[in-house]
């Protein structure tokens, strides 16, 4: 029992080892993907610090718009319309009045775009405030604007192109004081169609409220995408190599394996075995039990001497040495003690030489043990009404198990999470940054 509870014990200080070795292998790993994770958490607050800096250029400003049809006296006939526009980024913020004058035909052609180098506008008589109605499109908004800006236009009205995009904040530096708003292309065609009747239309635009940009940036979304796809090709790689590693490490354990596995045969071939015969010590009532099977010694059984003088059953013992080469009562390595492969460390790491083993017999808490080196040890474990022996969960400590398992996935686990989070990020603030257009 002395014995079995200085086996426990070590077993138990073994366990805690390898609990703390195991701890520190997570705290290396950590280490490797330290600076992996501080990029992936830097990177957002990086970008916000950029979206401050640009913060005051994703504001807009509206336009109420209202277009009304007059009749030949001046006089309003009918309201067409009223609808937001948004004010240019580089637009005076004010108000402005005038009838609509688009393009007129050159050659028979009208250049609703007012690109044409020979775009003009006929502005009748006694008129002192007029708006040009432009389409987006084939140029530049400066483009646009300067053009009825040489004609004296109070403010200039472009209509989108397409019935499937809003408005967008327009970019036109250099156009002076001239107002620009942008319209829906519905309502740019709404206000045309008097126009091609030769009626008049009057339009007036009120400034509007100011709210932050909704637009997506095209820019900002190949940014993020590049931005994304780097960073993805980057952590793939670290994981790539990381994983190769851990193959490579699990190929190694298992060619070590299985060379101890043949190492252990060849030990278990030259461990001395012999029958139990009548009269021997093994039948006597002191020595009625294997240390593996907790059963006792019978006639005809076939029993295995180990180098360490511990005896047990051949057909108990071969099985334990095969996986753990050690003995089950000392854990004595016993490819150490036959010199086979002193070097290699056994599977359970627990292996104690014979100088280990005398140290412990000289000692105050083995004291009472038979001398080994005498006469064959048969001394069985005896169990008591009050002695209980330790289950294999108790001596099992379930730290290194548990970290064993979740350490590769924890990383695995910290690299979507992170790369998760900082791609939604990433394409909120895009789609909630919006850059003036030009065109």
């Amino acid at each position: 029992e002395r014995e079995y509870g200085f086996k426990c014990g070590s077993v138990r200080q073994n366990r805690h080892e390898t609990a703390r070795a195991a701890v520190m292998s997570v705290r290396r790993e950590m280490t490797r993907s330290g600076l992996f994770l501080f990029l992936l958490c830097a990177l957002p607050g990086a970008l916000a610090a950029t979206e401050k800096s640009v913060g005051s250029k994703e504001e807009y400003y509206s336009a109420t718009v209202n277009a009304t049809v007059l009749d030949s006296r001046g006089n309003p006939k009918r309201l067409i319309s009223k609808d937001d526009g948004r004010y240019g980024q580089n637009s005076p913020k004010v108000e402005a009045k005038g009838i609509v004058l688009t393009p007129v035909a050159i050659n028979g052609v009208v250049d609703m775009q007012g690109c044409c180098p020979y775009t003009r506008f006929v502005i009748p008589p006694k008129t002192t405030h007029w708006v040009a109605l432009v389409q987006r499109g084939k140029c530049t908004f400066k483009e646009k604007i300067l053009k009825a800006a040489a004609f004296n236009a109070s403010a200039v009205l472009i209509y989108n192109n397409s019935s499937k995009e809003d408005t967008v904040t327009m970019a036109h530096e250099g156009t002076g004081d001239t107002v620009a708003v942008m319209i829906t292309e519905a309502f740019g065609k709404e206000i045309l169609i008097p126009l091609e009747r030769n009626e008049t239309v009057l339009v007036s635009v009120m400034v509007g409220q100011r709210g932050p940009a909704k637009n997506i940036n095209r820019g900002s979304l190949v940014f993020v995408s590049i931005s994304f796809i780097v960073l993805m090709i980057i952590s793939s790689a670290w994981l790539i190599f990381y994983f190769i590693q851990k193959i490579r490490d699990t190929s190694t354990r298992d060619r070590s394996q299985r060379r101890l596995g043949d190492a252990a045969k060849k030990a278990i071939s030259k461990l001395t075995t012999r029958t139990v015969k009548r009269g021997d010590k093994e039948t006597g009532p002191d020595f009625n039990h294997c240390a593996v099977c907790i059963e006792g010694y019978q006639l005809n059984d076939v029993v295995c001497i180990l180098p360490c003088k511990h005896v047990f059953h051949k057909m108990c013992v071969d099985p334990w040495l095969n996986e753990h080469c050690t003995c089950p009562m000392c854990k004595l390595n016993i490819l150490k003690a036959l010199g086979i492969l002193p070097n290699l460390p056994c599977v359970d790491n627990v292996a104690f030489d014979m100088d280990r083993v005398s140290r412990s017999q000289s000692s105050s808490q083995r004291g009472a043990l038979v001398d080994l080196s005498e006469s064959v040890s048969l001394e069985p474990l005896r169990l008591s009404g009050s002695t209980q022996l330790p289950s294999d969960s108790d001596l099992t400590s379930r730290t290194d198990i548990n970290i064993a398992v979740t350490k590769e996935w924890f990383i695995v686990a910290s690299f979507g999470v992170l790369s998760a989070l900082t791609l939604c990020y990433m394409i909120i603030r895009a789609t909630n940054h919006t850059s003036p257009y030009t065109e």
